[in-house]
């Protein structure tokens, strides 16, 4: 037996064979490390895709935060500070309470996107405490000129600075409370 071919099959070879292996698991590894890394930013030709919600607890009146929508609005809107959330999937989710003048109140479980400026009616809260859903649950446009404009004033002034999110819930909720509109504040 030659001195070469006793070398290939003793502890060198057994080494070098499992070297040969982990340099071409590495060099696979990368080569999906570098496929799943390009994959993260391809993020335009993903289509959105919204989560599951979980309907919130029935809004209490201690939790309700007052906004003004516009002087010639007939009825008066208040979001449950407790119900206010920012999804991962862009959308904030909030209860919004509406008492019209006469004190009769609605309350619904709702959705702003703002990288698309539409809206969505997730639910109904009824007097016990219970939610029903919306018939009409699907994504509508956003109107900005209509007297009771309460998701236009949402978006523009509290959750939306132009297409992206304004921040966290804690952020929202607290230009809600002090009534400054994101466009009054630089940077907020």
């Amino acid at each position: 037996m030659s001195p070469m071919l006793s070398n290939t099959s003793g502890p060198r070879a057994a080494i070098a064979t499992g070297l040969a292996a982990l340099a071409l698991m590495t060099i696979a590894g990368l080569g999906h490390a570098q496929a799943s890394f390009d994959e993260d930013f391809d993020d335009e030709t993903k289509p959105w895709q919204e989560i599951a919600i979980q309907l919130p607890a029935p809004p209490l009146a201690e939790n309700l935060l007052p906004f003004e929508v516009s002087a010639t609005a007939t009825q008066s809107f208040a979001i449950d500070a407790k119900s206010l959330t920012v999804g991962t999937d862009g959308v904030v989710r909030y209860t919004l309470v509406t008492t019209s003048p006469a004190g009769a109140k609605n309350v619904s479980y709702e959705g702003i996107r703002c990288a698309s400026f539409e809206k969505k009616l997730y639910a109904f809260g009824h007097p016990d405490g219970s939610w029903s859903r919306s018939r009409r649950d699907q994504w509508e446009r956003i109107v900005r000129n209509a007297a009771n404009r309460q998701h236009a004033t949402l978006a523009l002034d509290y959750f939306c600075d132009n297409l992206t999110v304004a921040g966290n819930a804690e952020q929202m909720l607290s230009r809600i409370r002090r009534q400054r509109s994101i466009r009054d504040v630089p940077g907020q």
